[in-house]
């Protein structure tokens, strides 16, 4: 099971909502959020309701400030919680340079700071998560926007909400609960 509280005001001030599970519309506890503690579980957070928009990954710790989780903006609209069995499992998935897993394949089953120096490919347009849950990024080391990717087949880019075929590196979603 995870906690997570959320904050209206920087340094873990003003109004709190805290949250145990998914929750796909936040609007009604908070009107902005500048801080967040992460008690236990790892979450992925949204800037719209029902898990749409930018998001974010955050683990177990504090985040004094919107700027401490790659944050844009205080705008926090919704929440999942990764079930812990995805985050303590094996984790493997298969990258294809084309559409409908087609074209090169490469599998993966640790971290990747960088998809293109360690595969040689400029964009990843499909993917097949066999095992365990994965974010991605779209900039090497770990940056840029991220994605949750669960175990499923991913098609085509938009499958996993990306506007591009940008992938720039991949971590496991691993937590000591």
């Amino acid at each position: 099971m995870g906690k997570i509280t959320f904050y209206e005001e920087r340094g873990f001030q003003g109004r709190c909502y805290h949250c145990s599970s998914d929750c796909p519309n936040l609007q009604p506890y908070f009107s902005r959020c500048n801080s967040i503690r992460v008690d236990s579980g790892c979450w992925m957070l949204y800037e719209q309701p029902n898990y749409q928009g930018h998001q974010y990954f955050l683990r177990r710790g504090e985040y004094p400030d919107y700027q401490q989780w790659m944050g844009l903006s205080d705008w926090i609209r919704s929440c999942r919680l990764i079930p812990q069995e995805s985050s303590t499992s094996s984790h493997r998935m298969r990258l294809y340079e084309r559409d409908d897993h087609k074209g090169l394949m490469m599998e993966l089953s640790e971290d990747c700071s960088c998809i293109q120096d360690r595969f040689h490919i400029s964009e990843v347009r499909s993917l097949h998560v066999l095992e365990g849950c994965w974010i991605l990024y779209e900039l090497p080391n770990y940056q840029g926007r991220q994605y949750l990717l669960r175990p499923q087949e991913y098609r085509r880019y938009l499958d996993w909400g990306s506007l591009n075929a940008k992938a720039g590196s991949l971590r496991r979603v691993v937590d000591l609960y």
